[in-house]
């Protein structure tokens, strides 16, 4: 494993066929409500979202529900279960929940503005530009074989946030978790993950490491420059055997697609890679050409770091390590809810006998 600051990442997950049944997936949803409530009882909703952004409480939160322990299908199944379960007490407990999977993911804009326009005051835009550029650095930027497929987003009244996106690999037939949280990003473009958590490595072109910045550097300025002139200075370079360490060749540029990518990166004119990334229509194929441009060029080369158990409380729905527990689950649900309600009695009695003191003193 491997960490940096705070335990933020990637984790690697198998592909399981099946999905939740109705009578789980409704627990899990009673369940989350209940883990929600408590949470936003005890802390403030940003710590909510440190929570969700940490891998292996996100595993653990998803066993407890009673999924699969290591199923690709537990991100989805407990972001769903969350966001369904704090639907309509979003105000109470200010935290939000948008996106999912699929063709819910692209919905999450509109779901981010929706919450600004019915309940929360100011401007919805810097989190919009946190989910779709939190999405586009995880599928252009980070080139691993995953492919997205789910995106769910989480913001507080304060306007933090957290994502939890899946990718899927046709090739290995293996999912991969990324975690982000809005507080531990101070750029999108350089190390915007605090960590990784995962049981392999891959070779990986990482736009987004460290090591990157000079190929983030020169690809934005060729970005910005005039097509021809990149094209003559690309015709005049002799033919070079590039080293096995890259998943990058020259076959990945055709001349006349390059020259369609310069055209439009042109006319946009980015002053750095953050607004080169930001542009429409220029994805992963895109920033490859690029960056191998920029090191055919320039010698700045991008990096090839992949920036990549807690099973037993209510049973999985694969029966292991045993079959879902009907009834202590229902126990689970209904003791949290007990312990709520005392938990808000005892905090307003108190708050009384404070404020029948404070008359005292007065």
């Amino acid at each position: 494993m491997y960490f940096t600051g705070m335990r933020t990442g990637t984790a690697h997950l198998p592909l399981h066929g099946g999905k939740a049944p109705a009578w789980l997936f409704a627990r899990m949803v009673r369940l989350a409500r209940e883990i929600m409530s408590h949470l936003a009882a005890e802390h403030a909703p940003d710590e909510i979202l440190r929570r969700l952004s940490d891998p292996f409480w996100f595993q653990a939160l998803g066993c407890v529900l009673g999924f699969d322990w290591h199923s690709s299908g537990l991100t989805t199944t407990t972001c769903g279960a969350v966001k369904e379960g704090i639907k309509g007490i979003e105000s109470e407990l200010g935290i939000f929940a948008c996106g999912g999977k699929g063709g819910t993911s692209r919905k999450t804009p509109g779901e981010i503005e929706a919450a600004f326009e019915h309940t929360l005051a100011g401007d919805p835009a810097p989190l919009v530009y946190a989910s779709r550029l939190s999405a586009k650095v995880d599928s252009a930027c980070v080139q691993d074989g995953y492919q997205l497929y789910h995106h769910a987003f989480f913001f507080s009244r304060s306007g933090k946030w957290c994502v939890v996106q899946q990718g899927m690999s046709d090739a290995t037939r293996m999912a991969r978790r990324y975690h982000w949280l809005g507080e531990g990003v101070t750029c999108f473009v350089d190390e915007p993950h605090a960590a990784v958590c995962c049981d392999s490595r891959q070779e990986t072109m990482n736009l987004v490491a460290s090591e990157s910045h000079d190929s983030r550097e020169h690809s934005a300025e060729l970005a910005a420059r005039h097509g021809e002139e990149t094209l003559e200075a690309y015709r005049r370079l002799p033919h070079l055997e590039l080293p096995r360490r890259h998943p990058v060749c020259v076959r990945d540029i055709d001349p006349r697609n390059l020259k369609k990518i310069l055209l439009k990166t042109y006319e946009s004119a980015p002053r750095n890679f953050e607004e080169l990334l930001g542009i429409r229509g220029v994805g992963p194929r895109a920033l490859r050409a690029l960056a191998l441009v920029s090191e055919l060029i320039y010698g700045s080369t991008a990096s090839t770091r992949d920036p990549a158990r807690f099973s037993f409380a209510h049973g999985g729905k694969d029966g292991i390590p045993y079959p879902v527990d009907r009834d202590t689950y229902e126990h689970t649900i209904e003791s949290l809810r007990r312990a709520l309600d005392r938990s808000r009695v005892d905090r307003s009695e108190k708050t009384r006998a404070f404020n029948r003191m404070q008359r005292l003193l007065d």
